[in-house]
C-alpha cells in the first residue's frame, strides 16, 4: 500500500513559484503558514524526491505529500547528486538538467558514483526520460532530457540538421580581442585526450564559434562565448587549447592550470520547440554586467 497521501501536477502558470506556495495544489485549505509547516509532518517530494520550501517548482512536475511517521529512511531516494535539479521543462517533450562539476553525466558499468543518467527514475518516476547530450566531468551546466520517444527522435534530427545552438561560458588564459571560429578536425579515438588535426573537418557541426564578452587584465584571462552545434568529445577544451586559449582550470588540456575546478558551463541550449539557460555558480553576474540578452 502506498504512504503517499495526495499528489498534483503543476500547471504552466505555477512555473517558478516556491514549493511552499505550490502546495497549495495539495493543501487547498491551508494557509501559507500551514503550508510552511508541512515539512514537520510530511516528506515533500517533487517528482519523487525531496524538496526544501523555498524549491522553485516547474510546469509538469508531481508534487506529492509523504507521512513522516509511515516513511522508512529507505524509501527516500537518494540516487539524485547533489547539486542536480531540473531547471527548464517542456511536458512531455523535453527537460534540462543542471549537472554541477564533479558529476558524472551517464552511468558505466564498473564505475561508481551517482550520475544524471542514475538520476532521471528519480526526477520522472514512471516516465520515460533519456539523455540527450553529455558534459565531461569538470564541465557543468545543461544536459538534455528527452521524455518522450518522440523527442528523443526530435531532437536527433534537429541536431543533423544543426537546429541545436549549444553556448557556452568559458574563462580562458590568454586575451582574446576579437571573434573567431575553430573548424579542425578532431581525432576522438579511444584515448584519453582528444588530438586536434591540422586540416579542418568537412562537416559544418563540428565548429567552435567564440566571442569574448570580458577580458580581465589583471588575471591576463578572457571571458568568452563559445557556440557549437553536435559537438564532440572535448571539442570546446581541445579546440580553445589549440589555438592558444587554454580554459582556465583544465587539468587535461592546460600545463599549470589546474585548480579547484575547471571553468566551462554549458549555460544556454536553443533549438525550435525548447530553450532554457542557467548561470554557472562561478560567475559574479550582475558585477559583470552580464544578462540573458547578453547571452
Amino acid at each position: 500500500m502506498s504512504n503517499f497521501l495526495e499528489r498534483a501536477t503543476v500547471p504552466a502558470d505555477w512555473h517558478g513559484k516556491r514549493l511552499d506556495q505550490a502546495l497549495e495544489l495539495l493543501l487547498p485549505q491551508a494557509g501559507i503558514r500551514e503550508r510552511r509547516r508541512a515539512w514537520e509532518h510530511y516528506i515533500v517530494l517533487v517528482n519523487g524526491y525531496p524538496r526544501p520550501k523555498g524549491y522553485r517548482v516547474q510546469a509538469g512536475q508531481e508534487l506529492s505529500l509523504c507521512a513522516l511517521e509511515a516513511t522508512a529512511v529507505e524509501e527516500i531516494p537518494t540516487q539524485v547528486p547533489e547539486g542536480v535539479r531540473v531547471v527548464g521543462q517542456k511536458s512531455g517533450f523535453m527537460a534540462a538538467v543542471l549537472k554541477p562539476a564533479g558529476v558524472h553525466s551517464a552511468t558505466i558499468a564498473g564505475r561508481p558514483g551517482l550520475t544524471v543518467e542514475g538520476a532521471l527514475p528519480a526526477l520522472w518516476p514512471g516516465q520515460h526520460a533519456r539523455l540527450l547530450n553529455r558534459l565531461d566531468l569538470p564541465t557543468s551546466g545543461l544536459v538534455l532530457v528527452a521524455l518522450s520517444e518522440e523527442a528523443e527522435a526530435r531532437y536527433k534530427e534537429l541536431e543533423n540538421a544543426g537546429q541545436v545552438e549549444k553556448t557556452y561560458l568559458a574563462l580562458v588564459l590568454g586575451d582574446v580581442s576579437e571573434p573567431f571560429t575553430v573548424a579542425r578536425a578532431l581525432d576522438t579515438a579511444d584515448r584519453k585526450k582528444v588530438r586536434v588535426r591540422d586540416h579542418d573537418d568537412y562537416s559544418f557541426l563540428r565548429r567552435t564559434s567564440v566571442e569574448p564578452l570580458l577580458r580581465f587584465q589583471d588575471t591576463g584571462t578572457t571571458l568568452v562565448r563559445v557556440k557549437i552545434t553536435m559537438g564532440a568529445r572535448h571539442q570546446i577544451r581541445a579546440h580553445l587549447a589549440a589555438v592558444g586559449y587554454v580554459i582556465v582550470g583544465d587539468p587535461l588540456y592546460g600545463v599549470g592550470t589546474e585548480g579547484e575546478r575547471m571553468y566551462l558551463h554549458h549555460v544556454r541550449v536553443s533549438l525550435p520547440e525548447f530553450e532554457t539557460m542557467v548561470v554557472p555558480e562561478w560567475s559574479e553576474w550582475d558585477q559583470w554586467g552580464l544578462d540573458k540578452e547578453t547571452i
